[in-house]
Protein backbone atom coordinates (compact mmCIF):
# COMPACT_ATOMS: atom_id res chain seq x y z
CA UNK A 1 0.00 0.00 0.00
CA UNK A 2 1.29 3.70 -1.19
CA UNK A 3 1.65 6.35 1.45
CA UNK A 4 -1.16 8.06 0.02
CA UNK A 5 -3.81 5.46 0.32
CA UNK A 6 -2.49 4.66 3.40
CA UNK A 7 -3.32 8.64 4.07
CA UNK A 8 -6.54 8.23 2.83
CA UNK A 9 -7.14 4.97 4.63
CA UNK A 10 -5.98 6.51 8.03
CA UNK A 11 -8.59 9.53 7.62
CA UNK A 12 -11.38 6.94 6.62
CA UNK A 13 -10.92 4.99 9.87
CA UNK A 14 -10.32 8.21 11.98
CA UNK A 15 -13.81 9.42 10.99
CA UNK A 16 -15.76 5.76 11.76
CA UNK A 17 -13.57 5.64 15.13
CA UNK A 18 -14.94 9.15 15.82
CA UNK A 19 -18.42 8.57 14.98
CA UNK A 20 -18.77 5.59 17.09
CA UNK A 21 -16.95 7.02 20.20
CA UNK A 22 -19.36 10.05 20.18
CA UNK A 23 -22.48 8.26 20.04
CA UNK A 24 -20.94 5.97 22.69
CA UNK A 25 -19.81 9.47 25.33
CA UNK A 26 -23.02 11.28 24.99
CA UNK A 27 -25.27 8.30 25.89
CA UNK A 28 -22.70 7.40 28.83
CA UNK A 29 -22.05 11.17 29.96
CA UNK A 30 -26.19 12.19 30.01
CA UNK A 31 -26.82 9.05 31.81
CA UNK A 32 -23.97 9.83 34.33
CA UNK A 33 -26.32 13.55 34.77
CA UNK A 34 -29.29 11.91 35.17
CA UNK A 35 -27.97 9.08 38.42
CA UNK A 36 -26.00 11.75 40.18
CA UNK A 37 -28.83 14.48 39.80
CA UNK A 38 -26.06 17.01 37.69
CA UNK A 39 -27.43 19.03 35.40
CA UNK A 40 -26.20 18.03 32.11
CA UNK A 41 -24.31 21.74 31.02
CA UNK A 42 -21.91 20.33 33.92
CA UNK A 43 -21.10 17.09 33.25
CA UNK A 44 -20.98 19.18 28.92
CA UNK A 45 -18.68 21.82 30.73
CA UNK A 46 -16.47 19.45 32.11
CA UNK A 47 -15.87 15.48 31.73
CA UNK A 48 -17.36 15.47 28.16
CA UNK A 49 -15.41 19.04 27.09
CA UNK A 50 -12.13 18.30 28.94
CA UNK A 51 -12.28 14.53 27.38
CA UNK A 52 -13.01 15.41 23.96
CA UNK A 53 -10.03 17.93 24.27
CA UNK A 54 -7.54 14.91 24.94
CA UNK A 55 -6.72 15.28 21.44
CA UNK A 56 -5.54 18.90 21.74
CA UNK A 57 -3.79 18.06 24.36
CA UNK A 58 -1.89 15.25 22.66
CA UNK A 59 -1.17 17.12 19.34
CA UNK A 60 -0.07 20.42 21.02
CA UNK A 61 2.26 18.89 23.82
CA UNK A 62 4.16 16.63 21.30
CA UNK A 63 4.28 19.51 18.70
CA UNK A 64 5.66 21.81 21.31
CA UNK A 65 8.41 19.20 22.46
CA UNK A 66 9.16 18.42 19.30
CA UNK A 67 10.30 22.09 18.72
CA UNK A 68 6.92 22.99 15.73
CA UNK A 69 5.72 25.76 17.74
CA UNK A 70 3.40 26.60 14.81
CA UNK A 71 1.55 23.53 15.32
CA UNK A 72 1.32 23.31 18.91
CA UNK A 73 -0.08 27.29 18.44
CA UNK A 74 -2.60 27.10 15.74
CA UNK A 75 -3.95 24.09 16.53
CA UNK A 76 -5.27 25.56 19.92
CA UNK A 77 -6.66 29.18 18.27
CA UNK A 78 -7.62 27.48 15.23
CA UNK A 79 -9.46 24.85 17.58
CA UNK A 80 -11.42 27.53 19.18
CA UNK A 81 -12.71 29.36 16.35
CA UNK A 82 -13.70 26.06 14.47
CA UNK A 83 -15.64 25.21 18.16
CA UNK A 84 -17.64 28.03 17.81
CA UNK A 85 -18.14 28.82 13.78
CA UNK A 86 -18.21 25.06 12.73
CA UNK A 87 -19.29 23.25 15.55
CA UNK A 88 -22.25 25.56 17.30
CA UNK A 89 -22.97 26.51 13.63
CA UNK A 90 -23.62 23.21 12.61
CA UNK A 91 -25.51 21.89 15.69
CA UNK A 92 -27.77 24.78 16.04
CA UNK A 93 -28.57 24.17 12.13
CA UNK A 94 -29.82 20.30 13.12
CA UNK A 95 -31.97 22.09 16.24
CA UNK A 96 -32.05 25.63 17.72
CA UNK A 97 -29.71 25.31 20.98
CA UNK A 98 -31.35 27.14 24.10
CA UNK A 99 -28.17 28.54 26.18
CA UNK A 100 -28.67 28.39 29.71
CA UNK A 101 -28.28 31.73 32.12
CA UNK A 102 -25.27 30.38 33.80
CA UNK A 103 -23.54 29.89 30.81
CA UNK A 104 -24.60 33.56 29.94
CA UNK A 105 -23.28 35.23 33.04
CA UNK A 106 -20.64 32.89 34.05
CA UNK A 107 -19.15 30.36 31.48
CA UNK A 108 -18.65 32.39 27.88
CA UNK A 109 -17.56 35.52 29.84
CA UNK A 110 -14.62 33.73 31.11
CA UNK A 111 -14.01 32.40 27.74
CA UNK A 112 -13.85 35.25 26.08
CA UNK A 113 -11.55 36.86 29.22
CA UNK A 114 -9.27 34.00 28.74
CA UNK A 115 -8.85 34.18 25.25
CA UNK A 116 -7.47 37.72 26.02
CA UNK A 117 -5.65 36.55 28.67
CA UNK A 118 -3.58 34.43 26.01
CA UNK A 119 -3.34 36.92 23.51
CA UNK A 120 -1.78 39.19 26.27
CA UNK A 121 0.52 36.94 27.15
CA UNK A 122 1.32 35.72 23.72
CA UNK A 123 1.61 39.34 22.69
CA UNK A 124 5.92 39.17 23.48
CA UNK A 125 5.85 36.75 20.75
CA UNK A 126 6.22 33.46 23.65
CA UNK A 127 4.17 32.06 26.05
CA UNK A 128 6.54 31.39 28.68
CA UNK A 129 6.54 28.38 31.38
CA UNK A 130 5.16 31.37 33.81
CA UNK A 131 1.81 31.92 31.37
CA UNK A 132 1.50 28.61 31.41
CA UNK A 133 1.36 28.74 35.09
CA UNK A 134 -1.55 31.30 34.93
CA UNK A 135 -2.99 29.48 32.09
CA UNK A 136 -3.33 26.48 33.82
CA UNK A 137 -4.10 27.55 37.31
CA UNK A 138 -7.01 29.72 36.09
CA UNK A 139 -8.60 26.07 34.73
CA UNK A 140 -8.13 24.86 38.47
CA UNK A 141 -10.14 27.14 39.65
CA UNK A 142 -12.79 27.04 36.94
CA UNK A 143 -12.49 23.24 37.80
CA UNK A 144 -13.16 23.63 41.63
CA UNK A 145 -15.98 25.97 40.95
CA UNK A 146 -17.41 23.25 38.57
CA UNK A 147 -17.52 20.94 41.47
CA UNK A 148 -18.74 23.58 44.13
CA UNK A 149 -21.73 24.33 42.07
CA UNK A 150 -22.46 20.78 41.27
CA UNK A 151 -23.07 19.96 44.40
CA UNK A 152 -25.05 22.52 45.29
CA UNK A 153 -27.32 21.70 42.49
CA UNK A 154 -27.45 17.95 43.26
CA UNK A 155 -27.76 18.40 47.20
CA UNK A 156 -30.89 20.83 46.68
CA UNK A 157 -32.30 18.13 43.69
CA UNK A 158 -32.07 15.55 47.23
CA UNK A 159 -33.61 17.73 49.41
CA UNK A 160 -36.83 18.39 47.24
CA UNK A 161 -37.15 14.19 46.43
CA UNK A 162 -36.37 13.76 50.59
CA UNK A 163 -39.25 16.22 51.38
CA UNK A 164 -41.60 14.38 48.58
CA UNK A 165 -41.25 10.85 50.13
CA UNK A 166 -42.02 12.31 53.58
CA UNK A 167 -45.32 10.95 53.99
CA UNK A 168 -44.54 7.15 53.16
CA UNK A 169 -43.98 4.47 55.65
CA UNK A 170 -40.71 4.22 57.72
CA UNK A 171 -40.29 0.69 56.35
CA UNK A 172 -41.51 0.88 52.67
CA UNK A 173 -39.24 3.96 52.78
CA UNK A 174 -36.17 1.83 53.77
CA UNK A 175 -36.67 -0.78 51.69
CA UNK A 176 -36.95 1.62 48.69
CA UNK A 177 -33.79 3.49 50.27
CA UNK A 178 -31.70 -0.25 49.78
CA UNK A 179 -33.38 -0.96 46.43
CA UNK A 180 -32.36 2.46 45.10
CA UNK A 181 -28.78 2.40 46.81
CA UNK A 182 -27.73 -0.79 44.74
CA UNK A 183 -29.53 0.64 41.68
CA UNK A 184 -27.72 3.79 42.72
CA UNK A 185 -24.02 1.86 41.80
CA UNK A 186 -24.99 -0.73 39.35
CA UNK A 187 -26.47 2.21 37.61
CA UNK A 188 -23.18 4.27 37.36
CA UNK A 189 -21.15 0.96 35.97
CA UNK A 190 -21.88 0.79 32.53
CA UNK A 191 -22.43 4.68 31.54
CA UNK A 192 -18.82 5.18 33.19
CA UNK A 193 -17.42 2.11 31.00
CA UNK A 194 -19.56 4.29 28.63
CA UNK A 195 -17.40 7.08 29.00
CA UNK A 196 -14.26 5.47 28.91
CA UNK A 197 -15.26 3.75 25.81
CA UNK A 198 -16.11 6.76 24.04
CA UNK A 199 -12.91 8.90 24.53
CA UNK A 200 -10.64 6.19 24.15
CA UNK A 201 -12.36 5.77 20.61
CA UNK A 202 -12.59 9.92 19.92
CA UNK A 203 -8.59 9.85 21.01
CA UNK A 204 -7.58 7.37 18.44
CA UNK A 205 -9.89 8.20 16.16
CA UNK A 206 -8.59 11.88 15.85
CA UNK A 207 -4.75 10.68 15.71
CA UNK A 208 -5.34 8.33 13.18
CA UNK A 209 -7.15 11.07 11.68
CA UNK A 210 -4.62 13.91 12.21
CA UNK A 211 -1.74 11.50 10.95
CA UNK A 212 -3.57 11.30 7.90
CA UNK A 213 -4.28 14.85 6.65
CA UNK A 214 -0.98 16.19 8.03
CA UNK A 215 0.78 13.29 5.87
CA UNK A 216 -1.44 14.84 2.41
CA UNK A 217 -1.37 18.70 3.36
CA UNK A 218 2.89 18.01 3.96
CA UNK A 219 3.31 16.89 0.42
CA UNK A 220 0.70 19.56 -1.12
CA UNK A 221 3.63 22.30 0.82
CA UNK A 222 1.24 23.75 3.15
CA UNK A 223 2.94 25.87 6.41
CA UNK A 224 3.20 24.58 9.27
CA UNK A 225 1.09 27.43 10.84
CA UNK A 226 -1.53 27.03 8.38
CA UNK A 227 -1.84 23.23 8.59
CA UNK A 228 -2.25 23.82 12.66
CA UNK A 229 -5.12 26.41 12.05
CA UNK A 230 -6.87 23.89 9.90
CA UNK A 231 -5.80 20.63 9.12
CA UNK A 232 -4.63 19.70 12.56
CA UNK A 233 -7.34 22.01 14.63
CA UNK A 234 -10.46 20.62 12.49
CA UNK A 235 -8.78 17.26 12.69
CA UNK A 236 -8.46 17.27 16.69
CA UNK A 237 -11.63 19.03 17.13
CA UNK A 238 -13.76 16.54 15.57
CA UNK A 239 -14.42 14.70 18.86
CA UNK A 240 -16.04 17.52 19.92
CA UNK A 241 -18.23 18.06 16.41
CA UNK A 242 -19.55 14.40 16.45
CA UNK A 243 -19.62 14.98 20.28
CA UNK A 244 -22.16 18.26 19.64
CA UNK A 245 -23.53 16.85 16.62
CA UNK A 246 -24.48 13.76 18.42
CA UNK A 247 -25.74 15.49 21.56
CA UNK A 248 -28.09 18.21 19.34
CA UNK A 249 -29.61 15.15 17.49
CA UNK A 250 -30.29 13.19 20.66
CA UNK A 251 -32.14 16.62 22.22
CA UNK A 252 -29.38 16.98 24.64
CA UNK A 253 -28.80 20.74 23.86
CA UNK A 254 -26.98 21.90 27.25
CA UNK A 255 -24.05 18.97 26.78
CA UNK A 256 -23.90 20.49 22.48
CA UNK A 257 -23.54 23.93 23.89
CA UNK A 258 -21.56 23.11 27.63
CA UNK A 259 -18.53 20.97 24.98
CA UNK A 260 -18.02 23.37 23.07
CA UNK A 261 -17.41 26.52 25.38
CA UNK A 262 -15.60 23.89 28.10
CA UNK A 263 -13.72 22.51 25.40
CA UNK A 264 -12.32 26.28 24.47
CA UNK A 265 -11.72 26.85 28.21
CA UNK A 266 -9.52 23.79 28.43
CA UNK A 267 -7.45 24.51 25.08
CA UNK A 268 -6.19 27.99 26.18
CA UNK A 269 -5.96 27.38 29.75
CA UNK A 270 -4.41 23.57 29.77
CA UNK A 271 -3.44 22.56 26.36
CA UNK A 272 -1.62 26.04 25.90
CA UNK A 273 -0.57 26.33 29.43
CA UNK A 274 0.86 22.88 30.18
CA UNK A 275 2.63 22.98 26.42
CA UNK A 276 4.09 26.10 27.35
CA UNK A 277 4.91 24.38 30.58
CA UNK A 278 6.98 21.21 29.59
CA UNK A 279 8.35 22.68 26.48
CA UNK A 280 12.32 23.54 27.17
CA UNK A 281 11.71 27.64 26.98
CA UNK A 282 7.89 28.27 26.34
CA UNK A 283 6.22 28.12 23.42
CA UNK A 284 6.78 30.76 21.17
CA UNK A 285 3.93 32.33 18.91
CA UNK A 286 4.42 33.81 15.49
CA UNK A 287 4.00 37.33 14.50
CA UNK A 288 0.57 36.24 11.93
CA UNK A 289 -0.78 34.34 14.88
CA UNK A 290 -0.43 37.56 17.28
CA UNK A 291 -1.63 39.99 14.27
CA UNK A 292 -4.57 37.99 13.09
CA UNK A 293 -5.09 34.66 14.34
CA UNK A 294 -5.74 35.17 17.87
CA UNK A 295 -8.18 38.87 17.60
CA UNK A 296 -10.10 36.45 15.20
CA UNK A 297 -10.01 33.85 18.26
CA UNK A 298 -11.40 37.03 20.66
CA UNK A 299 -13.69 38.31 17.80
CA UNK A 300 -15.63 35.33 17.98
CA UNK A 301 -15.74 34.67 21.17
CA UNK A 302 -17.60 38.19 22.03
CA UNK A 303 -19.54 38.01 19.07
CA UNK A 304 -20.69 33.83 20.72
CA UNK A 305 -21.46 35.90 23.82
CA UNK A 306 -23.43 38.91 22.24
CA UNK A 307 -25.62 35.83 20.50
CA UNK A 308 -26.15 34.26 23.53
CA UNK A 309 -26.68 37.38 25.67
CA UNK A 310 -29.61 38.62 23.34
CA UNK A 311 -31.74 35.88 22.83
CA UNK A 312 -30.47 32.69 25.22
CA UNK A 313 -30.26 30.62 22.61
CA UNK A 314 -28.55 29.80 19.07
CA UNK A 315 -31.03 30.53 16.10
CA UNK A 316 -30.84 28.12 12.96
CA UNK A 317 -29.97 31.79 10.92
CA UNK A 318 -27.51 32.21 13.63
CA UNK A 319 -25.95 29.27 12.81
CA UNK A 320 -25.55 29.92 8.84
CA UNK A 321 -24.04 33.56 9.80
CA UNK A 322 -21.24 31.16 12.31
CA UNK A 323 -20.86 28.66 9.38
CA UNK A 324 -20.27 31.70 6.96
CA UNK A 325 -18.08 32.94 9.16
CA UNK A 326 -15.96 30.07 8.97
CA UNK A 327 -15.93 29.72 5.40
CA UNK A 328 -14.60 32.91 5.34
CA UNK A 329 -12.06 32.70 7.56
CA UNK A 330 -10.49 29.31 6.35
CA UNK A 331 -10.77 30.65 2.55
CA UNK A 332 -8.85 33.81 3.90
CA UNK A 333 -6.11 31.10 4.80
CA UNK A 334 -5.80 29.32 2.27
CA UNK A 335 -5.57 32.44 -0.02
CA UNK A 336 -3.62 34.18 2.09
Amino acid sequence: MNEQLQSWVLIAVGLVSLTIGGEVLVRGASTIAAVLSIPPLVIGLTVVAFGTSAPELGVSLQAAMSGAADVAVGNVVGSNIFNVLFILGVSSLITPLVVSSRLIRFDVPLMVGVSLLAWLLASDGLVGRLDGGILFAMLLGYIAICIRISKLEAATVREELAAGDRGSDDRGAGERGKASGNEFYIGLVLPIVLVIVGLVLLGFGSKWLVDGAVAVATRLGVSELVIGLTIVAAGTSLPEVVTSVVASVRGEREIAVGNVVGSNLFNLACVLGVSSLVAPDGVPVSDAAIRFDMPVMVIVAVACLLIFYTGSRISRWEGVMFLIGFVGYTSYLVMA
